[in-house]
């Protein structure tokens, strides 16, 4: 008896970090996420490639995409999946790429759903608090997609707060 009941007390009492009630998380606005798309759409046309863009919030949610004119279809879904990646992560979609490549218990990370692990995903910080994720897809490589990408939270960078 004295085992049940100290089983059932220790089931049915909260465990501490589970007590903690609500938790309040910044996450990139709206409005924040339609410049930095834009940007980095702008930064790379301004370089002869038409891209799309997609910034997601830190859940991995699109908050914004913007696909040039003349972009391929493909790049929709692919710049959201670099997004995704990058915000999942907390990291460049460079840095998992080489990882993946260097790393053999990481290889498996390409099969994870959803995400594209190829450059141009970069998460969005306010100091170490990732609050969001930009992809860009469209250039002619994965570095150059990292560039534009980088021009979007540069746009934006000092009104993260």
């Amino acid at each position: 008896m004295r085992r049940l009941f100290l089983l059932t007390s220790l089931v049915l009492s909260p465990l501490p970090s589970l007590a903690q009630g609500l938790v309040t998380e910044r996450s990139i606005s709206a409005a924040l996420a339609a410049e930095a798309v834009a940007a980095a759409v702008e930064s790379c046309a301004g370089r002869g490639h038409r891209v799309t863009a997609a910034v997601v919030d830190r859940s991995g949610v699109l908050k914004a995409l913007l696909r040039a004119d003349g972009a391929g279809p493909h790049t929709v879904s692919a710049a959201q999946a670099k997004a995704y990646t990058a915000v999942s992560m907390r990291a460049n979609t460079s840095q998992i790429l080489e990882t993946v490549r260097t790393n053999p218990g990481a290889s498996r990370l390409a099969d994870v759903e959803g995400f594209l692990i190829v450059g141009g995903g970069l998460p969005i910080r306010v100091g170490d608090e990732v609050v969001g994720a930009i992809g860009v897809d469209g250039s002619p490589g994965g570095h150059l997609d990292d560039q534009c990408a980088e021009a979007g939270i540069a746009r934006i960078r000092e009104r993260l707060n």
